[in-house]
Protein backbone atom coordinates (compact mmCIF):
# COMPACT_ATOMS: atom_id res chain seq x y z
CA UNK A 1 0.00 0.00 0.00
CA UNK A 2 3.00 2.30 0.56
CA UNK A 3 2.80 3.47 -3.38
CA UNK A 4 -0.40 4.36 -2.71
CA UNK A 5 -0.46 6.31 -0.32
CA UNK A 6 2.66 8.92 -1.58
CA UNK A 7 1.16 10.62 -4.84
CA UNK A 8 -1.92 10.00 -6.54
CA UNK A 9 -2.29 6.48 -8.29
CA UNK A 10 -2.23 7.58 -11.89
CA UNK A 11 -5.48 6.04 -13.27
CA UNK A 12 -4.24 3.04 -15.59
CA UNK A 13 -4.14 4.24 -19.17
CA UNK A 14 -4.65 1.40 -21.78
CA UNK A 15 -3.61 1.63 -25.20
CA UNK A 16 -4.66 -1.20 -28.27
CA UNK A 17 -1.90 -1.47 -30.47
CA UNK A 18 -2.52 -2.89 -34.02
CA UNK A 19 0.72 -2.62 -35.78
CA UNK A 20 3.24 -5.37 -37.25
CA UNK A 21 5.67 -7.63 -35.56
CA UNK A 22 9.36 -8.23 -36.23
CA UNK A 23 11.34 -10.50 -34.22
CA UNK A 24 14.44 -8.89 -34.75
CA UNK A 25 14.52 -4.99 -34.72
CA UNK A 26 12.30 -2.11 -34.50
CA UNK A 27 9.40 -1.24 -36.15
CA UNK A 28 5.36 -1.28 -35.60
CA UNK A 29 4.50 -2.75 -32.50
CA UNK A 30 8.28 -3.14 -31.70
CA UNK A 31 9.17 0.42 -31.89
CA UNK A 32 5.93 1.66 -30.10
CA UNK A 33 5.25 -0.73 -27.11
CA UNK A 34 8.46 0.03 -24.82
CA UNK A 35 8.72 3.81 -24.98
CA UNK A 36 4.44 3.49 -24.52
CA UNK A 37 5.46 1.32 -21.74
CA UNK A 38 8.41 3.36 -20.51
CA UNK A 39 6.15 6.50 -20.10
CA UNK A 40 3.48 4.58 -18.07
CA UNK A 41 1.09 3.23 -20.18
CA UNK A 42 -0.61 -0.53 -20.67
CA UNK A 43 -0.06 -1.79 -23.77
CA UNK A 44 -2.48 -4.47 -25.83
CA UNK A 45 -0.77 -5.43 -29.20
CA UNK A 46 -2.51 -7.18 -32.02
CA UNK A 47 0.09 -8.13 -34.36
CA UNK A 48 -0.66 -6.86 -38.02
CA UNK A 49 2.01 -9.59 -39.11
CA UNK A 50 4.76 -11.37 -37.94
CA UNK A 51 7.88 -11.25 -39.45
CA UNK A 52 11.31 -12.43 -38.80
CA UNK A 53 13.11 -8.41 -39.37
CA UNK A 54 11.84 -5.09 -41.64
CA UNK A 55 11.41 -5.13 -45.11
CA UNK A 56 14.33 -3.13 -46.03
CA UNK A 57 16.84 -6.00 -45.29
CA UNK A 58 17.93 -8.31 -48.16
CA UNK A 59 15.37 -11.46 -47.16
CA UNK A 60 12.22 -11.88 -44.65
CA UNK A 61 10.26 -14.36 -44.14
CA UNK A 62 6.62 -14.28 -41.91
CA UNK A 63 3.19 -14.17 -41.38
CA UNK A 64 0.52 -12.02 -42.13
CA UNK A 65 -3.27 -11.58 -39.99
CA UNK A 66 -5.97 -11.04 -42.17
CA UNK A 67 -9.25 -9.60 -41.18
CA UNK A 68 -11.34 -12.41 -39.60
CA UNK A 69 -8.27 -13.65 -37.39
CA UNK A 70 -7.98 -9.63 -36.33
CA UNK A 71 -12.04 -10.20 -35.51
CA UNK A 72 -11.39 -13.49 -33.93
CA UNK A 73 -8.49 -11.46 -31.47
CA UNK A 74 -10.84 -8.88 -30.94
CA UNK A 75 -13.89 -11.22 -29.92
CA UNK A 76 -12.28 -13.30 -27.58
CA UNK A 77 -11.36 -9.67 -25.33
CA UNK A 78 -14.89 -9.35 -26.06
CA UNK A 79 -15.83 -11.95 -24.18
CA UNK A 80 -13.91 -11.46 -21.54
CA UNK A 81 -15.03 -8.29 -21.03
CA UNK A 82 -11.60 -6.62 -21.30
CA UNK A 83 -12.08 -4.81 -24.20
CA UNK A 84 -12.19 -1.24 -22.49
CA UNK A 85 -9.06 1.40 -23.78
CA UNK A 86 -8.47 4.86 -23.77
CA UNK A 87 -6.39 4.80 -27.01
CA UNK A 88 -5.85 3.19 -30.01
CA UNK A 89 -2.73 3.37 -32.12
CA UNK A 90 -2.26 2.15 -35.74
CA UNK A 91 0.39 2.29 -38.41
CA UNK A 92 1.06 0.57 -41.74
CA UNK A 93 -1.28 -1.69 -43.15
CA UNK A 94 -1.44 -3.68 -46.67
CA UNK A 95 -4.96 -4.70 -46.50
CA UNK A 96 -8.30 -3.10 -47.66
CA UNK A 97 -10.30 -5.42 -45.33
CA UNK A 98 -8.05 -5.24 -42.76
CA UNK A 99 -8.35 -1.87 -42.27
CA UNK A 100 -12.25 -1.30 -42.70
CA UNK A 101 -12.03 -3.97 -39.93
CA UNK A 102 -9.81 -1.39 -38.01
CA UNK A 103 -12.33 1.40 -38.37
CA UNK A 104 -15.20 -1.59 -37.32
CA UNK A 105 -13.16 -1.96 -34.03
CA UNK A 106 -12.53 1.60 -33.25
CA UNK A 107 -16.23 2.41 -33.65
CA UNK A 108 -17.04 -0.53 -31.06
CA UNK A 109 -14.72 1.17 -28.47
CA UNK A 110 -15.94 4.45 -29.01
CA UNK A 111 -19.37 3.63 -27.96
CA UNK A 112 -18.25 2.20 -24.80
CA UNK A 113 -15.81 4.88 -24.13
CA UNK A 114 -16.50 8.03 -25.66
CA UNK A 115 -13.31 9.76 -24.12
CA UNK A 116 -11.32 6.99 -26.45
CA UNK A 117 -8.52 8.90 -28.73
CA UNK A 118 -7.77 7.04 -31.74
CA UNK A 119 -3.95 7.84 -33.39
CA UNK A 120 -3.52 6.89 -36.81
CA UNK A 121 -0.75 7.33 -38.95
CA UNK A 122 -1.89 6.78 -42.73
CA UNK A 123 0.83 5.03 -43.86
CA UNK A 124 0.99 5.13 -47.72
CA UNK A 125 4.01 6.24 -49.17
CA UNK A 126 6.54 9.01 -48.71
CA UNK A 127 8.87 11.29 -51.32
CA UNK A 128 12.65 10.46 -52.65
CA UNK A 129 14.27 13.53 -54.26
CA UNK A 130 10.82 15.64 -55.19
CA UNK A 131 8.67 12.50 -56.40
CA UNK A 132 6.29 11.28 -54.28
CA UNK A 133 5.38 7.46 -54.62
CA UNK A 134 2.35 5.27 -52.82
CA UNK A 135 4.39 1.99 -51.26
CA UNK A 136 0.96 0.26 -49.99
CA UNK A 137 -1.80 -0.68 -52.65
CA UNK A 138 -3.42 2.35 -54.25
CA UNK A 139 -6.99 1.07 -52.86
CA UNK A 140 -6.24 1.92 -49.14
CA UNK A 141 -6.68 5.65 -50.17
CA UNK A 142 -10.23 5.99 -50.00
CA UNK A 143 -10.50 3.79 -47.15
CA UNK A 144 -8.21 5.95 -45.04
CA UNK A 145 -9.82 8.87 -46.55
CA UNK A 146 -13.44 8.65 -46.23
CA UNK A 147 -13.72 5.30 -43.19
CA UNK A 148 -10.22 5.93 -41.25
CA UNK A 149 -9.17 9.53 -41.02
CA UNK A 150 -13.15 10.56 -40.38
CA UNK A 151 -12.62 8.44 -36.67
CA UNK A 152 -9.17 9.57 -36.45
CA UNK A 153 -8.53 12.01 -33.49
CA UNK A 154 -4.60 12.56 -34.03
CA UNK A 155 -3.06 11.68 -37.15
CA UNK A 156 0.44 11.73 -38.11
CA UNK A 157 0.65 11.92 -41.89
CA UNK A 158 4.03 12.91 -43.66
CA UNK A 159 3.74 15.65 -46.55
CA UNK A 160 2.95 13.36 -48.86
CA UNK A 161 0.29 11.54 -47.34
CA UNK A 162 -1.32 15.00 -46.23
CA UNK A 163 -1.28 15.71 -49.98
CA UNK A 164 -2.91 12.33 -50.63
CA UNK A 165 -5.76 12.51 -47.88
CA UNK A 166 -6.73 16.05 -49.18
CA UNK A 167 -5.82 15.91 -52.81
CA UNK A 168 -4.17 19.09 -52.52
CA UNK A 169 -0.47 19.68 -52.87
CA UNK A 170 1.27 21.41 -50.50
CA UNK A 171 4.06 24.01 -52.05
CA UNK A 172 3.97 26.83 -48.59
CA UNK A 173 3.84 26.98 -45.48
CA UNK A 174 0.26 28.48 -45.95
CA UNK A 175 -0.89 25.62 -48.18
CA UNK A 176 0.37 23.17 -45.30
CA UNK A 177 -1.43 25.06 -42.94
CA UNK A 178 -4.56 24.88 -44.98
CA UNK A 179 -4.27 21.28 -45.42
CA UNK A 180 -4.22 20.58 -41.78
CA UNK A 181 -7.77 22.48 -41.63
CA UNK A 182 -8.78 20.74 -44.47
CA UNK A 183 -7.66 17.20 -42.37
CA UNK A 184 -9.27 18.63 -39.22
CA UNK A 185 -12.99 19.43 -41.33
CA UNK A 186 -12.46 15.40 -42.04
CA UNK A 187 -12.20 14.80 -38.45
CA UNK A 188 -9.40 14.63 -36.59
CA UNK A 189 -8.41 17.19 -33.33
CA UNK A 190 -5.02 17.22 -33.83
CA UNK A 191 -2.87 16.49 -37.22
CA UNK A 192 0.78 16.80 -37.45
CA UNK A 193 2.93 16.75 -40.46
CA UNK A 194 5.67 15.12 -39.45
CA UNK A 195 7.90 15.51 -42.53
CA UNK A 196 7.73 17.90 -45.36
CA UNK A 197 10.09 19.27 -47.92
CA UNK A 198 9.33 23.10 -46.82
CA UNK A 199 12.50 25.16 -46.87
CA UNK A 200 13.20 25.29 -43.00
CA UNK A 201 13.85 29.27 -41.93
CA UNK A 202 17.06 27.12 -40.18
CA UNK A 203 18.60 26.36 -43.09
CA UNK A 204 18.58 23.32 -45.75
CA UNK A 205 19.78 20.95 -42.71
CA UNK A 206 16.87 20.87 -40.87
CA UNK A 207 13.85 19.08 -41.53
CA UNK A 208 10.05 20.87 -40.86
CA UNK A 209 7.48 18.99 -39.03
CA UNK A 210 4.30 21.16 -38.68
CA UNK A 211 1.30 20.67 -36.27
CA UNK A 212 -2.24 21.71 -35.51
CA UNK A 213 -4.57 21.43 -32.24
CA UNK A 214 -8.10 22.36 -32.85
CA UNK A 215 -10.36 22.24 -29.86
CA UNK A 216 -14.06 23.19 -29.66
CA UNK A 217 -14.93 24.89 -26.40
CA UNK A 218 -18.08 24.53 -24.37
CA UNK A 219 -19.58 27.32 -25.65
CA UNK A 220 -18.69 26.44 -29.57
CA UNK A 221 -16.21 28.25 -30.54
CA UNK A 222 -13.04 26.56 -31.71
CA UNK A 223 -9.31 27.42 -31.25
CA UNK A 224 -6.89 26.17 -33.28
CA UNK A 225 -2.69 26.00 -32.12
CA UNK A 226 -0.36 25.95 -34.33
CA UNK A 227 3.16 24.95 -34.82
CA UNK A 228 6.42 24.60 -36.79
CA UNK A 229 9.14 22.08 -35.52
CA UNK A 230 12.86 22.25 -36.90
CA UNK A 231 14.26 19.07 -36.32
CA UNK A 232 18.44 18.94 -37.66
CA UNK A 233 18.54 15.99 -40.65
CA UNK A 234 20.20 12.91 -39.68
CA UNK A 235 22.23 11.44 -42.50
CA UNK A 236 20.75 8.03 -42.72
CA UNK A 237 17.49 5.92 -43.43
CA UNK A 238 15.93 4.85 -40.60
CA UNK A 239 13.15 2.25 -40.67
CA UNK A 240 10.49 2.72 -37.68
CA UNK A 241 11.14 6.09 -36.74
CA UNK A 242 7.30 7.15 -37.82
CA UNK A 243 6.35 4.61 -35.48
CA UNK A 244 8.07 5.59 -32.62
CA UNK A 245 6.73 9.18 -33.30
CA UNK A 246 3.13 8.39 -33.15
CA UNK A 247 3.65 6.47 -29.87
CA UNK A 248 5.58 9.16 -28.21
CA UNK A 249 3.29 11.61 -30.18
CA UNK A 250 0.02 9.51 -28.39
CA UNK A 251 1.94 9.97 -24.91
CA UNK A 252 2.58 13.34 -24.81
CA UNK A 253 -0.31 14.82 -25.80
CA UNK A 254 -1.94 12.81 -23.52
CA UNK A 255 0.20 14.41 -20.42
CA UNK A 256 -0.04 18.03 -22.47
CA UNK A 257 -3.53 17.64 -23.35
CA UNK A 258 -3.99 21.25 -24.01
CA UNK A 259 -0.03 22.31 -25.46
CA UNK A 260 0.67 20.58 -28.94
CA UNK A 261 3.45 22.62 -28.54
CA UNK A 262 5.20 21.08 -25.55
CA UNK A 263 4.12 17.83 -26.60
CA UNK A 264 5.69 18.13 -30.07
CA UNK A 265 8.94 19.53 -28.25
CA UNK A 266 9.52 15.99 -26.12
CA UNK A 267 8.13 13.82 -28.95
CA UNK A 268 11.05 15.24 -31.80
CA UNK A 269 13.53 16.13 -29.15
CA UNK A 270 13.33 12.33 -27.94
CA UNK A 271 13.37 10.79 -31.41
CA UNK A 272 16.62 13.24 -32.24
CA UNK A 273 18.04 11.25 -28.97
CA UNK A 274 17.38 7.69 -30.25
CA UNK A 275 18.84 8.57 -34.15
CA UNK A 276 21.47 10.65 -32.82
CA UNK A 277 22.25 7.37 -30.83
CA UNK A 278 21.42 5.00 -33.22
CA UNK A 279 23.64 6.80 -35.89
CA UNK A 280 26.92 6.99 -33.66
CA UNK A 281 26.37 3.57 -32.81
CA UNK A 282 25.86 1.98 -36.08
CA UNK A 283 28.91 4.26 -37.67
CA UNK A 284 31.06 2.34 -34.67
CA UNK A 285 29.52 -0.72 -36.10
CA UNK A 286 30.48 -0.49 -39.72
CA UNK A 287 33.75 1.12 -39.16
CA UNK A 288 35.23 3.82 -40.51
CA UNK A 289 34.46 4.70 -44.29
CA UNK A 290 31.59 2.42 -44.59
CA UNK A 291 28.03 2.34 -44.86
CA UNK A 292 25.82 1.19 -42.00
CA UNK A 293 23.58 -1.58 -43.39
CA UNK A 294 19.65 -2.19 -42.03
CA UNK A 295 20.90 -4.62 -39.13
CA UNK A 296 23.19 -2.02 -37.66
CA UNK A 297 20.23 1.24 -38.60
CA UNK A 298 18.16 -1.00 -35.86
CA UNK A 299 17.22 2.06 -33.05
CA UNK A 300 18.89 2.04 -30.14
CA UNK A 301 15.68 1.85 -28.28
CA UNK A 302 16.46 0.08 -24.79
CA UNK A 303 19.68 2.02 -24.65
CA UNK A 304 17.79 5.55 -24.95
CA UNK A 305 15.27 4.43 -22.48
CA UNK A 306 16.33 7.48 -20.03
CA UNK A 307 15.96 10.16 -23.00
CA UNK A 308 12.36 8.36 -23.69
CA UNK A 309 11.34 8.88 -20.19
CA UNK A 310 12.11 12.30 -19.92
CA UNK A 311 13.12 14.04 -22.94
CA UNK A 312 15.85 17.09 -23.08
CA UNK A 313 14.39 19.32 -24.87
CA UNK A 314 17.12 19.89 -27.70
CA UNK A 315 14.49 20.81 -30.53
CA UNK A 316 12.37 23.79 -29.59
CA UNK A 317 8.85 24.78 -31.63
CA UNK A 318 7.60 27.96 -32.60
CA UNK A 319 3.91 28.80 -32.54
CA UNK A 320 2.55 30.27 -35.39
Amino acid sequence: RAGARGAAMEPECRVLSIQSHVVRGYVGNKAATFPLQVLGFEVDTVNSVQFSNHTGYAHWKGQVLNSDELHELYEGLKLNKVNHYDYVLTGYTRDTSFLAMVVDIVQELKQQNSNLVYVCDPVMGDKWNGEGSMYVPKDLLPVYRDKVVPVADIITPNQFEAELLTGRKIYTEKDALEVMDMLHAMGPETVVITSSDLQAPLGNDYLIALGSHRKTKADGTRITQRIRVESPKVDAVFVGTGDLFAAMLLAWTHKHPNNLKVACEKTVSAMQHVLQRTIKSAKVQAGEGNKPNSAQLELRMVQSKKDIENPEIIVKATVL
